[in-house]
This record gives structure tokens, sequence and C-alpha cells, in this order.
């Protein structure tokens, strides 16, 4: 399947080549003569043209709706991946703060770290949603090091990158919840003032 850009490239440009066939057809006697002579040919290259044209123009079509249908489903997923980032990260900033259980902190990022492999699939496909994929493993591996870390050193680490981090997968949800109206934004984000 050709991408969205290479496919519209291809329809514009067989376009573009069969306007200006109809144009010589229009303005040049010889060229309308050759064509006229050559009838096979002539049908043969407008049944490719034609072919082409419509065989283009609905794979941006379908390639279009394929998108936006699966829009829905990738904010779902992110909208889910990014409440259970908020939680991981909130067990494991009260673990390296000393107010928390590090192991359900453990259970916590473990069970992140699943829902990133589930949401994987769905997220990969397209580039947005693959940066939101790409920013979560970021943070996942972050809560990794971070828990790890402070088994060997307690107070080697601080949850101010951990934070920033998390801000960061913020940024990357935003464009992944516009197909979502607002009350359903508010609610995958978790923020009632939006």
């Amino acid at each position: 399947m050709l991408t969205r850009w290479q496919g519209g490239f291809a329809a514009t440009a067989v376009t573009l080549v069969t306007i200006g066939l109809v144009i010589l057809d229009l303005i040049d006697d010889g060229f309308r003569r050759w064509w006229v002579d050559h009838a096979l040919a002539t049908d043969t290259v407008a049944g490719v043209l034609v072919l082409l044209i419509t065989v283009l123009v609905v794979d941006q079509v379908i390639g279009g709706r394929q998108v936006k249908d699966r829009s829905r489903a990738v904010a779902a997923q992110a909208a889910i991946v990014m409440s259970q980032a908020a939680r991981s990260s909130k067990a494991v900033s009260s673990a390296l703060a000393g107010s928390g259980d590090r192991s359900a902190a453990s259970d916590e990022v473990r069970t992140y770290m699943l829902m990133l492999l589930v949401g994987a699939p769905v997220l990969i496909d397209a580039k947005v949603s693959r940066s939101f994929l790409e920013q979560a493993q970021r943070l996942g591996g972050e809560m990794a090091h971070m828990l790890t870390t402070t088994a060997k050193r307690p107070d080697a680490t601080s949850s101010a990158r951990l934070d920033d981090t998390l801000k960061q997968l913020r940024a990357a949800l935003t464009p992944l919840l516009a197909p979502l109206t607002r009350d359903e934004r508010m609610v995958a984000s978790g923020d009632e003032s939006e």
C-alpha cells in the first residue's frame, strides 16, 4: 500500500498526464491522427489511465477512512496507557520519597509495561501514535531504572526526571485525543479543568 503522500502524488501525476493527452488531442492534428490510426493503443492507454486514476483515488479515500476510523480506538488505547502511566509514576515517586511501598510500585510498573506490550500493535501504525508509544516506553524505562537504582542506593535518584518524562508523555498524548469529544478528552486525560 502506498503512503498517503505517495498515493496522492501518483494520483496527481496520472491525472496530469491524462489532461496533457486530452489537450494534445484537442490542439494537435498529427497527434490526433496517430491515435485514430492506432485504435487498440488508444483504447488501451485510455483504459489504463482511467483505471490508474480510479485505483489511486479509491486507495486515498479508503486510507483516509481507515485512519479516521482507527483514530478513536488509538485515542482510547493511549488514554488507558496514560492513566496507568500516571498511576505507576505516582507509585514510583512515593517509593522514591520513602512514603510508598517499593513492592507496590514494582507491581504498578510491571502492569504498565504489560499494557504497553498489549497496546503497541495499535499505537505503532501512525507517526503520532508511534511517537506516543516511544515516549511511553521511555517512561517505562525511566521508572524501571529508578526502582532498580533505589534498590541499590536509596538516595541515588530524585523524581524530577520521572516527572519530566511523564510531562513529555502527556504532551505526546494531546494530539491523539483530538478525535474525541471534549467530555471524552477530560475523562481520558483525568483533567476536569480542560
